[in-house]
């Protein structure tokens, strides 16, 4: 009991950057490509995995080594031009993901209690700015860490579904490819969704927070790092991560199974994946409805965790940027612009409800600019988590640098040969 103890305590921006991972529009990411190609992509959940870790491990690194989050690192070591270009690519990614997951959030809750649209997306939006803002560091921590168990869901819904289990271990481990438009728009979209720029971000940012929060009592005040730290950030980390590729193989699992197999082949939103699932499943009686109600709590749960970590992320960049004071262990009256640019993304998102962007095309494309725009970020990433003048002793090692720069060349790689297809056809 008292190990338990001890590992939850090192639990706090890993996991709650691992389950925000699983956003709504993650989620109807890895919905589409369970309907559209069934088990064919669905050896990504388990290959991103070690490049998922390396590349999260590295920016929680850099905000305990620097005690500045990426923006601050960025613009102390590489300059104003090359911060603002990395800004201006989360700030906009950013922006259309929260419009997208509010919306997301806002019909997926319309499946479990038949609210008015409108009422449901302004109740959220309410809901997700009167957090950060109103309420104790130690205590939104806390919520955010209750909100990760959204993630079981996903895992739950596997097993109310009868599995060809041999086909979905093949498929787990060996790798199925179509040089194609389609497939690889979709796979773009699964590797920006989920090696995804607002958790650069964010991670580094709510590292140098906890270091904030944990040094406020000590009389020098002075950042401290050491290798205790670092093991209890791998530690926190690798255990946000796997539990996020869990959900990831849970959800392609699912939406193949049940959607795919059964002549379903377009899900535009994670909530009409969960409402395409409760006509085919039929493992027990009432377990379609069932399937649907949990699948939807999972997407609303996963949507409050998420749309803050996102509205964060901006928040901590834009204010690393100039100067601002930041952090959410602040109050209001002493970090107006930071909690401004927090209210600014969550309202401008939700603005997209209504202004005739069609938030369902935003929730796709959201996630492929994110794979488009998380090449050059980690790429920056890997030069700063290797520089000696930056880490000092805690500089990546062969297998963290391996890794992430595997990272970069395979969403690069994806990402061209998606822009090639397009324009050859």
């Amino acid at each position: 009991m008292k190990r338990i103890k001890t590992f939850l305590r090192m639990l706090g921006p890993g996991i709650v950057t691992g389950a925000a991972d699983d956003d709504p529009s993650g989620i109807a990411t890895y919905s589409q490509t369970g309907a559209q190609f069934g088990y064919g992509q669905l050896w990504t959940a388990l290959f991103m995995l070690p490049l998922l870790m390396a590349v999260q491990e590295a920016c929680a690194r850099i905000g305990a080594v620097s005690g500045k989050g990426i923006a601050g690192v960025i613009k102390e070591h590489y300059g104003q031009k090359i911060l603002s270009f990395s800004v201006i690519l989360v700030l906009i990614a950013n922006t259309i993901n929260i419009g997208a997951d509010i919306g997301a959030m806002a019909a997926a809750a319309r499946l479990i209690v038949p609210m008015n649209f409108v009422v449901l997306i302004l109740l959220f939006t309410v809901i997700i700015l009167t957090l950060p803002i109103f309420v104790s560091y130690r205590a939104y921590a806390n919520h955010l860490k209750w909100l990760c168990l959204s993630l079981i869901a996903y895992p739950i819904t596997v097993f109310m579904v009868k599995e060809p289990w041999w086909q979905i271990f093949k498929a787990s481990f060996i790798p199925y490819f179509e040089f194609n438009f389609e497939f690889l728009f979709i796979i773009t979209g699964v590797l920006g969704t989920t090696i995804t720029p607002y958790l650069f971000f964010w991670q580094a940012s709510m590292v140098v927070e906890e270091e904030r929060e944990r040094t406020a009592n000590n009389l020098n005040n002075k950042h401290r790092v050491n290798w205790h730290l670092i093991k209890r950030i791998r530690i926190d980390n690798f255990t946000g991560m796997f539990i996020s590729e869990i959900a990831t193989w849970s959800i392609i699992v699912v939406t193949a199974t049940v959607l795919h197999a059964n002549g379903i082949t377009d899900i535009k939103t994670s909530a009409d994946a969960a409402r395409a699932l409760e006509p085919f499943v039929k493992t027990f009686p009432h377990a379609g409805y069932l399937a649907k109600v949990i699948f939807s709590i999972g997407i609303i749960g996963l949507g409050l965790l998420a749309v803050p970590v996102m509205a964060g992320s901006s928040a901590y960049a834009l204010s690393e940027a100039f100067n601002w004071k930041d952090g959410l262990n602040l109050k209001l009256k002493n970090a107006r612009e930071f909690y401004g640019i927090i209210t600014v993304s969550t309202v401008a998102g939700l603005i997209i409800n209504f202004i005739g962007i069609d938030p369902i095309k935003a929730l796709v494309y959201s996630a492929v600019i994110n794979g488009v725009i998380a090449v050059p970020l980690i790429f920056l990433i890997a030069l700063i988590a290797k520089n000696k003048k930056i880490m000092g002793e805690y500089k990546s090692r062969a297998l963290s640098n391996i890794f992430v720069w595997l990272s970069f060349g395979g969403m690069a790689v994806s990402a061209s040969a998606m822009i090639y297809t397009f324009c050859r056809g």
